[in-house]
């Protein structure tokens, strides 16, 4: 069972990463011409951080398949699957239909609902937990962000 939990986290990871490939665009011109925050940070942040927290997803998901109890386990794979599922609902209706105020409600949701995925990690492992806090805050961040592009515009 628990190497089929470490194939669910795996394939989530995947489904994530290839769902917000299919929609983020950053370099058309309707992104480009949206006011964005002053606080925005540069873009190259953003092809160091997604990186990181694409392995580190995949590797917590292994690390609680393997250590957590099964229940921990199904409770934090199932967080886990609707957060992406919002994350990728930000992705599609942010660059999709440019629906900005329901992607930053998506958004939000996805940070909320880390939460209690990061309190898993760290009763799982405490260097697991750390290492899950720079995608944490980079999810908070960018719901921040995506509300403040959804408030400027």
């Amino acid at each position: 069972m628990k190497n089929i939990f470490a194939i669910i986290g795996i394939a989530t990871v995947f489904i994530y990463a290839i769902g917000s490939s299919l929609w983020v665009n950053t370099g058309d011109n309707w992104y480009r011409n949206l006011n964005s925050p002053s606080w925005q940070p540069p873009d190259f942040i953003f092809g160091i951080i997604w990186p990181y927290n694409f392995i580190v997803l995949g590797i917590a998901a292994v690390i609680i398949a393997r250590r957590a109890t099964n229940a921990s386990t199904i409770l934090y794979l199932t967080l886990f699957a609707v957060s992406v599922a919002c994350a990728l609902i930000w992705a599609y209706q942010f660059y999709g239909p440019h629906n900005l105020k329901v992607a930053a409600i998506a958004l939000a949701a996805t940070a909320i609902i880390t939460l209690p995925m990061m309190l898993i990690a760290f009763k799982t492992s405490t260097p697991l937990g750390l290492a899950l806090l720079p995608y944490q805050a980079w999810v908070a961040t960018a719901a921040t962000l995506s509300y403040t592009y959804a408030r400027l515009n």
